[in-house]
């Protein structure tokens, strides 16, 4: 005897955790990278090559945090959250006068 599968109704919430690692990982990356770029004391071309390097760490971190949390909706609220706030924060830091 089989017993019941549970596939059909997780495969929604993983289908959204895949998604959400991917696409919301790398928008927080790449809010990462251009708040990086601001911030890191070089040149132009050494701050963003740096802030580049720092981005793929910011997409495994957003992976492992997406399929680290208690929901769905919990690792989406974190990703757009974190990237909101940190495209503000460059953004701010834009009207300010800092050179990227």
């Amino acid at each position: 005897m089989n017993p019941p599968s549970l596939a059909p109704r997780a495969a929604p919430a993983v289908l959204s955790r895949v998604l959400a690692a991917i696409f919301g990982g790398y928008l927080m990356a790449s809010m990462a990278v251009v708040l990086l770029s601001h911030l890191l004391p070089s040149s132009l071309p050494e701050a963003v090559l740096g802030a580049t390097l720092f981005g793929f760490a910011f997409h495994v971190a957003a992976v492992i945090g997406v399929f680290a949390a208690a929901s769905a909706r919990r690792a989406w609220a974190l990703l757009l959250g974190s990237s909101a706030l940190m495209g503000a924060l460059a953004g701010l830091l834009e009207l300010l006068g800092a050179q990227p």
